[in-house]
């Protein structure tokens, strides 16, 4: 079968949330991001903007409205420049090597169940080169009353 792993990624901390989802309609995409806005606020984290690409479950009005319900700015990138994305584009990559194709899984159910432990390991103990620590270590710092 085919999946597809939408992702959500915030842009001071790096924090990733993701979910392995069966297409990439715009009904889906909404439902993750959704989930990842109650995901990140439970966390401390509001989303004020969301930049996508320009697949056409983001041109649609479905995710015009969503984003308006969430009170999020849609925003998206220039067409062919994946670049303009460069946190989820390099997110991707260390996705795909750290998770995805790291080992050879026995089955996909096997692949499926590896990404929330890989995900934790990302968020919390896997140093980020651009920021010099853990990605989750730019939220716990930052939350409001953390420091006396």
């Amino acid at each position: 079968g085919t999946a597809f792993v939408h992702t959500v990624i915030d842009d001071h901390s790096r924090v990733a949330y993701a979910e392995i989802c069966s297409d990439e309609k715009a009904d889906t995409a909404i439902g993750v991001l959704r989930r990842a806005v109650s995901w990140f606020a439970d966390r401390g984290v509001t989303v004020e903007r969301v930049l996508s690409d320009n697949g056409s479950a983001y041109k649609s009005h479905a995710w015009r409205d969503a984003c308006i319900d969430l009170g999020i700015t849609a925003k998206k990138t220039r067409p062919y420049r994946p670049q303009t994305n460069g946190k989820i584009e390099r997110f991707h990559r260390t996705l795909a090597d750290g998770w995805a194709y790291a080992k050879l899984y026995p089955s996909e159910t096997e692949r499926r169940k590896a990404l929330p432990g890989w995900l934790h390991f990302y968020n919390h103990h896997r140093h980020h080169s651009a920021i010099g620590a853990p990605p989750i270590s730019r939220i716990e710092n930052n939350l409001p009353g953390h420091h006396t």
